[in-house]
């Protein structure tokens, strides 16, 4: 199998790479994380560049490209721990693409497409943990479509969103919505997370929503589904620019007159950290591969996937802090926030432990039997 990127991928890898090591340094980073964990300015120059429009078919005056694309993208964005949540975008314009009517995808694809409309997933809630079959969110037909009531809790960027993909239970059944931010009944608290990007929580009473689709679970297994293969992306991009800062580290750091790169214990330790991020990186692709397979089959590869890159998230970033010592935990030094992203993404669409329990309970009977 050919794993090769082809030219055009590379052109928009090379793209996003100098966008981040030009446009979006450390302190322009630390200036957004002040200001509330979100720039504006920055969401529209990842527009400029054509990724918000990416994964938008080109009917809709997207680039119509694939799930590869938007990996390679990802992985660029994780190397400059961009706070911007564009993997949004790539899950909005699936959902809506997929299962949502002419109308609705008329209405909003263009305008994600041209980083006019930030539409977010709004799916967490508090008793839900990481299950998506658990929501107690209500809908209801209304005079003109339909009204939900509904908090979801962690929604990214949700007091900056324009609108919102929120599940609710509509005749029994979990179906999929749009409801935007500036309608009536919704009230948005913003806060900064962990890792420094912003999040709400999002209460809706009675607000006015557009149903996208009454096979809500399929729709919203598959959003959270690229999510995952986004965010195994972005963090194999964060794992990569930690090692490398924790290789020179080494490199530079000496003690009793010499490098402590020489010392063979922390050699070791650093074979074992591109180890876990080269393990991590295969399963990346894995994910982004499967993304167009039947959906238990995709389902399967992306909580294996999520499995691998929970457990080198937490082996690398443990590792970097380590070997760096105590200025690997101060705000001032960029390892810490390489290592807050890492444990932010660990937790992010389930924890290792629940994707664990993911593969267990869809492994077949045949599983580890050769007959």
């Amino acid at each position: 199998m050919d794993f090769d990127f082809s030219d055009d991928q590379e052109q928009l890898r090379d793209a996003v790479r100098k966008w981040v090591d030009k446009g979006y340094s450390f302190e322009r980073r630390r200036a957004a994380v002040a200001a509330g964990g979100f720039d504006r300015a920055a969401w529209g120059e990842l527009a400029e560049l054509g990724l918000t429009a990416l994964t938008v078919p080109e009917a809709h005056d997207g680039m119509g490209q694939g799930a590869v694309d938007a990996m390679v993208v990802m992985e660029e964005l994780g190397r400059g721990i961009v706070l911007e949540p564009l993997a949004q975008a790539f899950m909005a314009s699936s959902v809506l693409s997929q299962f949502g009517a002419q109308d609705v995808q008329a209405a909003w694809l263009p305008k994600i497409a041209s980083g006019e409309a930030l539409v977010v997933l709004a799916q967490q809630e508090r008793k839900a943990r990481y299950r998506l079959d658990v929501c107690e969110a209500k809908a209801a037909p209304a005079q003109s479509g339909y009204a939900l009531t509904a908090i979801k809790s962690i929604v990214p960027a949700g007091d900056k969103a324009d609108a919102f993909i929120v599940p609710a239970q509509l005749d029994g059944k979990i179906a999929l919505f749009l409801v935007e931010r500036t309608a009536n009944g919704v009230t948005t608290q913003g806060y900064v997370t962990q890792d420094g990007s912003r999040a709400a929580e999002v209460q809706l009473s009675n607000a006015p929503a557009t149903l996208i689709t009454a096979d809500g679970q399929a729709a919203l297994e598959l959003a959270v589904d690229v999510g995952i293969a986004a965010l195994c992306a972005e963090a194999v991009g964060v794992m990569d620019k930690t090692a490398a800062v924790t290789f020179d580290y080494l490199n530079q750091r000496k003690q009793f007159g010499v490098p402590i790169a020489s010392f063979q214990a922390l050699r070791h330790r650093a074979a074992d950290m591109k180890m876990q991020l080269e393990l991590a990186r295969s399963m990346s692709y894995y994910a982004t591969l499967k993304l167009g397979a039947p959906a238990d089959e995709r389902r399967r590869a992306i909580a294996r996937a999520k499995v691998q890159l929970g457990q080198s998230m937490r082996f690398v970033g443990q590792q970097a802090v380590q070997m760096h010592g105590g200025i690997g935990v101060t705000d001032e030094y960029i390892v810490s926030h390489y290592f807050k992203k890492l444990t932010q993404l660990e937790m992010t669409y389930g924890d290792t432990l629940h994707h664990l329990g993911e593969v267990s309970a869809r492994m077949q009977e045949t599983a580890g039997v050769f007959a």
